[in-house]
């Protein structure tokens, strides 16, 4: 492809490199973004350079955050004795979205995935299980955790490695209702099924 100029190029390459976009697409976002009053072009620039700089991680859910705690974690309405752990935070996004759910969650990080050299040492797993131990005999102590994992190969394997680490500590374990498709993810999945299989989740055995 050739382009008038090598700046529009290299911006080119660079959007082209987001997921699901092309070159094609790309260049049209650059003409469009150079036909754009250039405020309005550097107000989008700062706020992805802000978001990258910015953004931390919750110290608890490891959940995306403004602050050293996130939102969820914070507020006083959600059950703190229900953690939903999941994979990463478009999968809370996902279950926010249903409002069925009003306990706390943990993000993982990530799923257990050999082919793909992720093991559990790779994931916020022990977090979760200090989080959990730390709080057992308070008022604050964690009853149940839901697996919100995506039904695949991935996540079963995760979810049977969770629920022996999470045995000996004596919570509730369940999983989500197969209402999600098998080899699904939770981020397709429409918010009336999700809400539903947050809803009826059964005992993870």
């Amino acid at each position: 492809m050739n382009y008038p100029s090598k700046l529009i190029e290299n911006a080119v390459e660079e959007i082209s490199k987001l997921p699901g976009i092309g070159k094609k697409t790309a260049l049209r976002m650059a003409l469009h973004l150079l036909k754009r009053d250039e405020r309005q072009t550097l107000q989008l620039s700062e706020a992805i350079i802000a978001m990258r700089t910015k953004t931390q991680y919750c110290r608890q859910c490891h959940n995306i955050s403004d602050e050293e705690l996130c939102q969820i974690c914070t507020n006083p309405k959600r059950d703190e004795s229900v953690v939903c752990v999941v994979e990463d935070t478009r999968d809370v996004l996902a279950i926010e979205n249903t409002s069925q759910y009003r306990g706390l969650y943990h993000v993982l990080g990530g799923i257990i995935s050999p082919l793909e050299g992720i093991g559990p040492n790779d994931l916020k797993i022990e977090s979760l299980l200090k989080r959990i131990s730390e709080k057992q005999g308070t008022d604050l102590a964690v009853k149940e955790v839901i697996l919100g994992l995506s039904p695949t190969m991935e996540g079963d394997t995760t979810a049977f490695y969770l629920t022996k680490r999470l045995k000996p500590l004596n919570v509730k374990i369940t999983t989500i209702a197969r209402g999600i498709p098998i080899g699904g993810d939770l981020e397709y999945a429409d918010e009336i099924t999700l809400g539903r299989s947050i809803v009826s989740r059964i005992v993870y055995e």
